[in-house]
């Protein structure tokens, strides 16, 4: 499962509210992002003493629309769903999964599980390939951990995320895999919205 976990995850071939690493405590304002989709909104919150680069990354894709109107194009139950691919703004398919946006960002390894609702980084073969798709996880799989940057997690809407991987999919997957919606009925970040909030303390099994 582990083997075939990472191999779902790589792309197909071609392409700071912490304050000194310090741990987020109870009532502390952090930036979150609102992914604004149309089944509803996701809120992440960042680890930027975990993975700095990744969250300065996600934060200024954010803020430069570059996921605005982005589909999830790879849904799997029980694992994980993908986005942030710019080819998937239009109706052609088979090239999703093998855009992005930005520069890239070197890897941000750690000791992050990824269990359920962690945010990470898509990438391909090459560690430090990431640039714009992430995936959040709606499952756990430890064959990920140490190997993709984890760098956030859902505060809210881990429902959403539930509908959106319960989406009926086809056979269209990059690897071959039933992984890609249905073109009728797709799943859009509309916006990213960032803004500051106070949140609790950060679970015991998210630090590095």
């Amino acid at each position: 499962m582990a083997a075939l976990g990472a191999a779902l995850l790589l792309l197909a071939a071609g392409p700071v509210p912490a304050q000194d690493g310090e741990d987020a405590q109870a009532g502390t304002t952090e930036k979150v992002a609102i992914l604004k989709t149309n089944m509803g909104d996701i809120v992440l919150r960042f680890f930027p003493d975990v993975a700095p680069n990744h969250v300065k990354n996600f934060l200024t894709l954010a803020a430069n629309g570059d996921y605005d109107g982005v589909k999830f194009h790879r849904v799997i139950p029980g694992f994980m769903i993908q986005a942030g691919d710019p080819n998937t703004r239009d109706d052609d398919r088979h090239n999703d999964g093998i855009g992005g946006s930005g520069p890239g960002v070197k890897a941000e390894f750690s000791r992050l599980p990824h269990r359920r609702g962690i945010l990470s980084m898509a990438r391909s073969s090459s560690p430090d390939s990431g640039r714009s798709q992430f995936f959040i996880m709606v499952g756990s799989n430890s064959g990920l951990d140490g190997k993709y940057s984890a760098f956030g997690m859902v505060v809210e809407g881990m429902d959403v995320a539930d509908k959106i991987v319960n989406l009926p999919r086809d056979e269209r997957g990059s690897m071959g895999s039933r992984d890609n919606p249905l073109p009728g009925n797709p799943a859009i970040i509309e916006k990213v919205l960032i803004e500051e909030r106070s949140l609790p303390a950060r679970p015991d099994w998210a630090h590095s």
